[in-house]
């Protein structure tokens, strides 16, 4: 991948994975040109399947923007902040970035649930 762009520059994904926490839900937004969504398209698809095969890994969801837009949103639940630190540095993950197109730009972010009165739970 040839960018990865923090959504929060003061604290960006290698600032994250030192935090402990369970569990946490990875956001992902992709952009990209869209002459190159069949090659994004199938290094994720490739990066998603060695994610599913390990420990902590709950789900993963691709979402597209509505449009004309190329740009991508990955929702992935993991365990915890320890599991998802161990397969983001894994180096056979780290080895297949490169698959992904040179206009890819990533900005990742880890959060997690928010209970609010009355409205949702955590």
């Amino acid at each position: 991948m040839s960018l990865v762009r923090p959504l929060d520059p003061v604290f960006p994904i290698e600032r994250q994975l030192a935090v402990d926490a369970t569990p946490v839900v990875l956001v992902n937004v992709f952009t990209l040109d869209k002459a190159d969504e069949q090659a994004f398209l199938q290094a994720w698809q490739n990066d998603a399947a060695f994610m599913k095969r390990q420990p902590g890994f709950i789900s993963t969801q691709l979402h597209r923007a509505i449009g004309e837009s190329p740009t991508y949103l990955n929702y992935a639940v993991w365990e915890s902040t320890a599991d998802f630190r161990a397969a983001f540095t894994h180096p056979e993950f780290r080895a297949t970035l490169s698959a992904y197109p040179s206009s890819a730009v990533a900005s990742p972010h880890l959060f997690q649930k928010v209970a609010v009165s009355g409205i949702c739970v955590a």
